[in-house]
């Protein structure tokens, strides 16, 4: 073979093997995020060596406190969140678009949100809506207490350590050997002290199949519209509920209200369930839950029990009558107890001749109409102003006024 030819076969055999190497590249049509095995060649072996290095995220010193919280990393936030998605693709959950879970993040916590910036991460404090600041400490429920939202993935998750949500012994049993040395840190008065391997921490694998019951049942219920975790979120994740309806307003699933609306019935002070009605957002201005109003009247119809609808005459009382709640404006208060007598009003007009348990005189504007001298909203002004609105939209509002003017000192006109 001349020279001529060995260059041509040398080229022809280059072209081929280049022409297989771009074929090896050529993306898959398959989402290879959805991968399940945690063992691959991603950050969390990286992340998971660190944890294991440092021990367990909760230590005591020798004073009885616990230890001066580490920080975590970004690096660590973002190994919890793809660990996280692995186990929800595990488990059926389903990627929405960018659209859908704007939406979403802004119907469920009130936060718009920005799918191209560079912040890959939103920190959603529970403790206050408002606060846009971002923590990298997990959460104590007392410093601390919130969770993330992780624009990339399209998902929400509280921060988790690794070996609190991945079995790592099984997944990563080349790591084990980092948890055979003692590890210490310097306590708040510089006193050794030797914290404990996540191996040793007590029902760790309990706490981790809880936690991974509420990623998933948060994630599939919030994102997936799968309504069969609703149960167990009012069964075994109340604190959060409880956010998501009293400091976030959500109010559009039916169980969770109900569940924080019992508790406000069966409560002494069963007039602040205006304050879970009521709110003010961000912008300092007045919110209005009519999901919880909805509800309350849902629970009212299945028990039949007007006791039930109490804490709205209440409420309206101390709005009138009282300082109590002087951060809203005279036109919110206005407002408020439009939205009340629109409710309790209209059915206690409906129903408090055939039914026990109701006031036997009075609902709020017939009491109102009767006696105003202990507010300073005076009822010309009261009614010229909900007049002036248009009623706010509300559908029973007019009429309930009309039946206002019909008391007297003796009670209801019918």
């Amino acid at each position: 073979m001349n020279i001529k030819s060995k260059i041509r076969l040398t080229i022809y055999s280059l072209l081929i093997m280049s022409s297989l190497s771009c074929q090896e590249k050529k993306p898959s049509s398959e989402n290879n995020q959805k991968t399940i095995s945690m063992n691959d060649d991603t950050i969390i072996p990286k992340v998971l060596k660190k944890q294991l290095q440092e021990g367990s995220g909760k230590s005591i010193d020798e004073a009885g406190a616990e230890l001066v919280k580490i920080p975590f990393d970004t690096e660590e936030l973002d190994a919890s969140a793809e660990t996280v998605q692995k186990i929800l693709f595990s488990n059926g959950f389903k990627e929405i678009s960018n659209n859908e879970f704007i939406d979403k993040i802004k119907t469920v916590f009130g936060r718009i949100i920005d799918i191209s910036s560079s912040n890959p991460f939103l920190y959603v404090n529970y403790f206050d809506k408002c606060d846009r600041s971002f923590v990298t400490y997990s959460n104590n429920s007392v410093d601390y207490e919130g969770g993330y939202i992780d624009k990339k993935r399209k998902l929400f998750t509280d921060f988790y350590y690794l070996p609190e949500i991945l079995d790592y012994q099984k997944e990563y049993p080349t790591l084990s050997d980092i948890e055979s040395s003692k590890i210490i840190r310097k306590s708040s008065s510089q006193v050794d002290v030797e914290i404990p391997h996540w191996k040793d921490v007590v029902n760790l694998k309990e706490q981790r199949k809880v936690n991974n019951q509420r990623i998933i049942a948060r994630n599939m219920y919030l994102f997936n519209d799968n309504k069969t975790y609703i149960i167990w979120l009012v069964t075994h994740d109340k604190n959060f509920i409880k956010l998501l309806v009293k400091n976030f307003g959500y109010d559009k699933e039916p169980k969770f209200n109900e569940m924080i609306i019992n508790e406000y019935i069966q409560s002494k002070d069963q007039y602040k369930i205006g304050e879970l009605i009521f709110a003010k957002n961000c912008n300092k201005e007045l919110e209005i839950r009519d999901g919880i109003l909805q509800s309350l009247t849902d629970t009212y119809q299945k028990s039949s029990n007007p006791k039930d609808l109490y804490g709205l005459m209440e409420f309206g009382s101390k709005l009138l009558e009282t300082d109590e709640y002087n951060n809203y404006s005279e036109n919110e208060k206005i407002k408020m107890i439009a939205y009340l007598a629109n409710t309790y009003d209209f059915l206690f007009k409906k129903n408090h001749r055939n039914q026990d348990g109701w006031d036997p005189r009075w609902n709020i504007l017939g009491a109102y109409f009767e006696d105003d001298s202990r507010s300073k909203i005076k009822w010309p002004h009261l009614k010229e102003e909900m007049q002036r609105n248009n009623y706010y939209g509300l559908p029973n509002l007019k009429e309930v006024i009309s039946y206002a003017e019909g008391f007297d000192s003796v009670g209801a006109p019918d």
